[in-house]
């Protein structure tokens, strides 16, 4: 399969430099783009100078900082005219670690959609606090009973899609960010009888950089998986 590797970047210009040689020596096949939010450290400029080197290597740069979901929305939409046949999505900071991207390769021969779970064979998370943990997974057992979807780790952003399941969705009604984009790409999938799997991943916390995580991101995915029920409720559709 040809395949994409999105990487959505803020400040991560540590991080790049050490991430896309490693994939791209490790994977030779794999093209990557990253979406940057305009980083004021100059991430774009590193991965730019890279893309006219390297032509497996691509940059879309906003204007603004506008949130994890509309980047991977640019990603995807990149992904699809430019004939991929699957896309894998991942975090810049090797919280995701690239070594296991050979399984979503392996997988997404037979899948729609593989997801990377903390969730299953245990809990496979390093470096969180507690109360951070606590509330990941209490957020996943959440969205699952409110939503019926059988995924044990619905807000995981380490993941793989075929072309068609994006092809299914209107991408541009996706709106939402952070843990509900997670949530809300899942559950159209799953809606739409696309087959999907999980399979274990080992999170570990970020070394470099700091969070993005916010109140309002908790808060907007609290209320994205009863938006998610009530849609399914009534039949509308994406």
């Amino acid at each position: 399969m040809k395949t994409l590797v999105i990487i959505p970047t803020y400040n991560e210009l540590d991080n790049v430099r050490k991430l896309i040689p490693y994939i791209l020596e490790k994977y030779p096949e794999l093209n990557i783009l990253v979406v940057d939010d305009n980083s004021p450290d100059g991430t774009s400029d590193f991965v730019k100078e890279l893309s006219e080197k390297d032509d497996r290597v691509f940059l879309i740069k906003r204007e603004k900082k506008s949130g994890l979901g509309t980047a991977y929305v640019e990603g995807f939409k990149f992904m699809l005219k430019n004939g991929y046949d699957a896309v894998i999505q991942m975090d810049a900071d090797f919280s995701h670690d690239p070594d296991e991207i050979k399984n979503f390769l392996e997988k997404i021969k037979d899948y729609d959609l593989v997801i990377g779970s903390r969730y299953i064979n245990g809990v496979r998370v390093i470096n969180w606090p507690i109360s951070r943990l606590m509330l990941s997974y209490f957020a996943n057992v959440y969205t699952r009973v409110i939503t019926c979807m059988p995924v044990k780790d619905a807000t995981g952003g380490f993941k793989c899609f075929r072309r068609e399941v994006l092809q299914s969705i209107d991408l541009d009604k996706i709106k939402s960010n952070g843990y509900s984009f997670q949530i809300e790409m899942n559950f159209h999938a799953w809606k739409k009888n696309f087959k999907i799997t999980e399979i274990p991943i080992t999170f570990a916390d970020r070394v470099q950089g700091t969070s993005k995580m916010s109140r309002k991101i908790v808060r907007e995915a609290v209320f994205m998986v009863w938006k998610l029920r009530f849609q399914s409720l009534f039949g509308l559709k994406n």
